[in-house]
C-alpha cells in the first residue's frame, strides 16, 4: 500500500529594511508577518527578528484571528530591520461543487438586515471599508457575471476570469494609496488592486468578500511558469459561499491576478476587510526625516527528504 502524499512544505523569508536620514527617537510598530494556521495550512516554524531589539514586544490575535506583533523602540536609531522566516505545510484544496452553491440572490438575502432574522457574521465583509468604498460602476461590472439564478461560486469564478482578462498587471501603475476608482478606470494595477476591485464588485452586488494577504511560491515546480507577483507579498480574495459542497467553512479563495483557485503555491498570512487591516508592517515614528524602504520576499519549496523530517 502506497504512502499518502506529503503536504507541500514552503519556506518564506520576508525582510523589510528602513533607513532614516535623521535619528528616530521613538517608534511604535505593528506587524502581520506570522502565517495563519488552520485545517489546510499548518505552521511548522516561525521566527521574527527585529534590529534594533525593541524595548517592548507583544503578540496577540486581532478580531479576525490573525496573529500580530506590536513592538516599540525608544532608543535613537537610523535603521530598522525586520526579518520574518516561516515554514508551513499546505494541504491541497479539496474539490468543491461551484454549481451546487446557493443562488447568489439567496446569499445576498441572508446578508441583508431583516427584523427578527438570524445574524450572519459574514455581513461585516459585505460592507464598504477604507480601501474598498462603494463604487456604482463596479456594481454594474459585477452584475454582468451574476445573472438571475446563477450559483454564487460560479458567478464569483466568472467575475475573477473577467477581471483577469480586463486588467493588466503593472507594478508601476499604482501606489498603496491610489484610489480604487483610478485603478478601475485605467484598467491597470498590482495584486492589491485586483483583490480590492473584486471585493468591491462583490460587495456592490450585496455579497461578502474578504481580503487575503500572503505569499506565492517564488520557485515554481519544473516546467511551470512563475505566477504573477511571485517576487513579493501577494493578495487575493475569499468569497462567501455558504452551504457549498467542498467548502466546509463557506469561503472560496480566488486569485484574480493569476486567474486561479489558490492551492499549495499560496501561503495565507492574514485576512481582513481590505489591505489596511492586514498591512504586513506599519508604524508611527518620531523623527527620522526622509527615509528609504527595501522589501525582499523569497518563497521556496522544501524538498521531500527534508519535508519528511519537518513533518515527523
Amino acid at each position: 500500500m502506497s504512502e499518502p502524499a506529503l503536504p507541500t512544505v514552503l519556506e518564506v523569508v520576508h525582510e523589510t529594511a528602513y533607513g532614516y536620514a535623521a535619528p528616530v527617537t521613538q517608534a511604535q510598530h505593528l506587524a502581520y508577518l506570522k502565517p495563519l494556521q488552520d485545517a489546510r495550512q499548518q505552521l511548522l516554524a516561525h521566527t521574527l527578528q527585529i534590529e534594533p531589539a525593541p524595548q517592548q514586544r507583544q503578540q496577540d490575535l486581532d478580531a479576525y484571528g490573525n496573529a500580530r506583533t506590536l513592538f516599540s523602540l525608544s532608543q535613537p536609531h537610523r535603521a530598522l530591520q525586520v526579518r520574518a522566516c516561516s515554514r508551513v505545510a499546505l494541504q491541497p484544496h479539496a474539490a468543491f461543487e461551484a454549481a451546487a452553491s446557493p443562488r447568489w440572490e439567496d446569499v445576498r438575502g441572508r446578508l441583508r438586515y431583516e427584523a427578527g432574522a438570524g445574524y450572519d457574521a459574514a455581513v461585516e465583509f459585505a460592507q464598504p471599508s477604507p480601501y474598498v468604498p462603494r463604487l456604482h460602476a463596479l456594481r454594474d461590472y459585477a452584475l454582468d457575471c451574476l445573472e438571475p439564478g446563477v450559483p454564487v461560486a460560479e458567478g464569483a469564478l466568472a467575475l475573477m476570469h473577467r477581471i483577469h482578462a480586463d486588467f493588466e498587471f503593472n507594478a508601476s501603475a499604482t501606489e498603496v494609496d491610489t484610489p480604487l476608482i483610478d485603478a478601475f478606470e485605467q484598467r491597470r494595477g498590482v495584486c492589491q488592486d485586483f483583490a480590492h476591485l473584486m471585493i468591491a464588485a462583490l460587495r456592490m452586488a450585496g455579497l461578502a468578500a474578504r481580503y487575503v494577504s500572503g505569499y506565492l511560491l517564488t520557485q515554481p515546480p519544473p516546467g511551470q511558469e512563475a505566477l504573477v507577483g511571485a517576487d513579493a507579498s501577494h493578495a487575493w480574495v475569499q468569497v462567501y459561499c455558504p452551504d457549498t459542497p467542498g467548502l466546509p467553512e463557506g469561503w472560496l479563495e480566488l486569485d484574480p491576478t493569476n486567474d486561479l483557485v489558490p492551492d499549495t503555491s499560496h501561503v495565507r498570512l492574514a485576512l481582513g476587510r481590505d489591505y489596511g487591516d492586514v498591512t504586513p508592517l506599519r508604524g508611527v515614528i518620531r523623527g527620522g526625516g526622509r527615509h528609504t524602504l527595501e522589501v525582499r520576499v523569497s518563497t521556496r519549496r522544501i524538498q521531500e527528504p527534508q519535508a519528511r523530517m519537518l513533518l515527523s
